[in-house]
Formats: structure tokens, C-alpha cells, sequence
């Protein structure tokens, strides 16, 4: 495959990150997801790119990038996948029913002290792009992946002009899961709105079997990958 094609796959690797996924899944359940989604993509792309460019030009010629990648990145993949592989143990097995009960009991709680916001409501803002765009910067940092395709880029014989486009493409690609559902929102907005009710309703059905899957397929595939760049 030749650097370019690495570089590509790469990126699509990259899109599919627990933060990523997990922050598009809760401001689909939000309102407003449309405005959401944009703030947390600009946030996303201002940390990415503007990390990318540093990393691409500054260590240009070094190790450095070739260090963090082979020692932070791996270490991370594996407990991030230890972690998801346990959730994945407790949700499959019901031993977290004990925990659920003690929620239900402090929701009605609440519930008779009056309307309050959950955690994902405080967080991404309640339908605020200002605190999305926030949550975008903060948690959007170079992984392995972007690492790997950073190195593999500071090695090509191109220009700085090249190099630019190279990473603004790569950042766009990894926020695919965010710009494809924006793109529906602008081109087809009443249909788009219409699947993501639909994805709420569905979710609503059949969240837990679903988080029990996704948490076991992101467990291991994180650990694979983790051990991969470790001994390879």
C-alpha cells in the first residue's frame, strides 16, 4: 500500500474513537443536534488540525512522533479497551442491577423536587454550539492513529503547501461521523430530522443490548490494535 493509501486508511481508523462516537450518540438523543454537532465539529477541527500542523512541521526529521506513538499510544488503547471489555462483563451479566435500582430511586427522587438537567444536558450545553465548540476542543487530541499518519506525512518528500492539505483532508475524514449528518441536515433537513427521531425511538428499544455489543467490539478491537503497535 503506498504512503498515501496508509495515510487514508489511517484516518478512517481514526474516526472511529470511543470519545467520537460516544459524544455523536448523545447530541443525536439532544435537541437541536444540528447546532450541536457543528460546534463540536469546529471545536474537533481547530484542536486537530492546528495540533496536526505543529506535530507535522515542528518534529519534522525527529523521533518524537515515533516515540509517543510506540509508547503512550498503545498503553491507552489497551486499558480504554480493558475498560470497555468490563462495562461489556457488568451490562451483559445484569450486575449492575443493584446500581440501576439506586439510580431509579434517586431519579424519582429528583423527580418529585422537580425538573433538573442530566449530565450529557450540562455538558454539551442543552443545545449551546458555544459549549459544544468547547467540548470539541478539550477532547478532540492527536491518538495513535493521527500519530502514525503524522510520522508517515513528515517523512514524505513534500512541500509545506502539500503537507497543509494533507492534514486538513486527514482531520476531515476522522470527523466523517459529525460532517456526514450535518451534510443531511443541509441538503435534506425534514428527512434527516425523521431518521434521527427514529434513531432515538430505536435506541430507546434497544440501548442496552446494543451498548453491551459496542462495548465489547471497541474493547477488543482497541486491545488489538494496542498490542499491534506495541510489538509491531
Amino acid at each position: 500500500m503506498s504512503d498515501f493509501g496508509s495515510i487514508f486508511v489511517l484516518a478512517l481508523a481514526a474516526m472511529f474513537t470511543p470519545t467520537l462516537l460516544a459524544a455523536v450518540t448523545v447530541m443525536m438523543l439532544l435537541p437541536n443536534p444540528k447546532r450541536l454537532m457543528l460546534g463540536y465539529l469546529l471545536g474537533a477541527l481547530l484542536t486537530s488540525i492546528t495540533a496536526g500542523l505543529l506535530i507535522v512541521f515542528s518534529l519534522h526529521g525527529s523521533e518524537s512522533v515515533s516515540t509517543a506513538k510506540h509508547t503512550l499510544g498503545p498503553v491507552e488503547d489497551i486499558v480504554i479497551g480493558l475498560v470497555a471489555l468490563l462495562v461489556a462483563f457488568v451490562l451483559g451479566t445484569g450486575r449492575d442491577a443493584p446500581l440501576q435500582q439506586r439510580r431509579q430511586r434517586k431519579r424519582e427522587a429528583k423527580e418529585a423536587e422537580g425538573p433538573k438537567e442530566s449530565w450529557p444536558e450540562r455538558m454539551l450545553g442543552r443545545g449551546s454550539p458555544r459549549v459544544t465548540f468547547a467540548v470539541g476542543v478539550v477532547l478532540t487530541f492527536p491518538g495513535v492513529s493521527y500519530l502514525t499518519a503524522l510520522d508517515r506525512m513528515a517523512r514524505l518528500d513534500a512541500s509545506s503547501t502539500e503537507l497543509v492539505l494533507m492534514v486538513v483532508a486527514f482531520c476531515l475524514v476522522q470527523q466523517l461521523l459529525l460532517e456526514v449528518p450535518l451534510l443531511g441536515y443541509t441538503l435534506a433537513p425534514e428527512k434527516t430530522q425523521d431518521r434521527v427521531t427514529r434513531f432515538r425511538a430505536w435506541l430507546g428499544h434497544n440501548g442496552r443490548r446494543m451498548g453491551i455489543r459496542f462495548a465489547a467490539v471497541i474493547g477488543v478491537l482497541l486491545i488489538v490494535r494496542g498490542l499491534i503497535t506495541a510489538f509491531f
